[in-house]
């Protein structure tokens, strides 16, 4: 909590204001506030806030336009706060990036909960994103070394083994990793060693 970097968007600048207190209160730190959607967007791309809290009657914007494009950047979790329950918002926003969505007024126990909620949901998703960014990697590099494998088993006539480890022997007297001397070999680089 202490030290999060909050954007606070909305309309009514008076409510910016009560909010802003309610969290510089609670130990957030406020680092940016607009009162219409280019100016939230620009406030979010400079400040790279970890929480944007968002109004939903932000002039000039369509909510679910802007949480798309704070989605598609991987900016911040946002929180939607709306006057009244609107269900036709409410189904635009599912498929975007928002994290929570209140109803005003929102007491500082829904809204501190909300926060905390959006922030270790956000760290959980990105969290796994880059968790199946790092197995595609390795499942790329592993079909690279079986099909190197491959080339070598049936031009040298090795063994499975036999042929992963002249992999391994070539990655060691190169100093390169396995995957670089798999793709060489796929290459025809080294073929004839």
């Amino acid at each position: 909590m202490f030290g999060t970097r909050i954007v606070i968007a909305d309309a009514d600048a008076g409510y910016r204001k009560d909010l802003k207190d309610k969290l510089l209160h609670a130990g957030y730190l406020v680092t940016a506030e607009a009162g219409d959607g280019r100016s939230a967007l620009k406030a979010i791309f400079q400040t790279e806030p970890d929480l944007v809290i968002m109004g939903a009657s932000l002039r000039g914007a369509q909510i679910p336009e802007i949480a798309r494009i704070i989605e598609e950047h991987r900016v911040a979790p946002v929180i939607l706060l709306t006057s009244s329950y609107e269900q036709q918002l409410l189904e635009e926003v599912k498929s975007t990036w928002i994290f929570a969505y209140l109803v005003k007024p929102v007491s500082e126990a829904q809204l501190f909960s909300a926060i905390e909620i959006a922030l270790a949901n956000f760290r959980k998703l990105t969290g796994l994103e880059e968790e199946v960014k790092r197995l595609k990697k390795s499942l790329e590099e592993r079909k690279i070394i079986e099909k190197a494998k491959g080339l070598l088993m049936e031009e040298k006539g090795f063994a499975e083994k036999d042929a992963y480890k002249h992999l391994q022997r070539l990655s060691m007297d190169n100093c390169v990793p396995i995957v670089h001397v798999a793709r060489e070999i796929i290459r025809g680089f080294y073929k004839k060693g």
